[in-house]
């Protein structure tokens, strides 16, 4: 009988406390009211503009920003000469860049990269082993990226 008394007690407890966090909760949030648009005789009036961000009212360029060419390869000799060909809009060097390796969109391997326009293995060309332009001596194998391994 006492068992009985105590589970009743408890439940009756959480049942209130529910009630009343609810009833709080409910109280708290109020809906805002409808929005409310102009009549026809009044006149639209123009929104403020919004103040321009600081960043874009620099001066500087971004270093890694890209240089668009519109397929105009003069502008990316004029701008520095370090990526002379146009490809997607984009001054890039065909020599290194792995997604335009050799040529416009060809776009070497996860594990291959471009070195000297072709896309390589680095952990087994001899021509390109464990980096660009590092060539085995004759007769020696490139494993992993190293010359003559094990």
């Amino acid at each position: 009988m006492e068992l009985t008394k105590i589970i009743l007690t408890i439940a009756l407890t959480i049942a209130m406390t529910i009630a009343l966090a609810m009833k709080n909760t409910a109280a708290a949030e109020e809906k805002p009211p409808l929005a409310t648009f102009p009549k026809a005789s009044q006149p639209l009036q123009p929104m403020a503009s919004k103040r321009v961000s600081r960043f874009l009212q620099q001066g500087t360029r971004n270093p890694r920003a890209a240089d668009h060419c519109h397929k105009d390869e003069e502008v990316c000799y004029v701008q520095g000469g370090q990526n002379p060909t146009c490809c997607n809009n984009k001054c890039v060097d065909l020599a290194t860049d792995n997604h335009n390796c050799g040529a416009c969109k060809r776009k070497c391997r996860f594990t291959e990269v471009c070195c000297r326009g072709e896309c390589v293995y680095l952990s087994f060309d001899k021509r390109h082993c464990g980096a660009c332009n590092h060539r085995c001596n004759p007769g020696e194998y490139c494993v992993y990226g190293m010359c003559n391994y094990a």
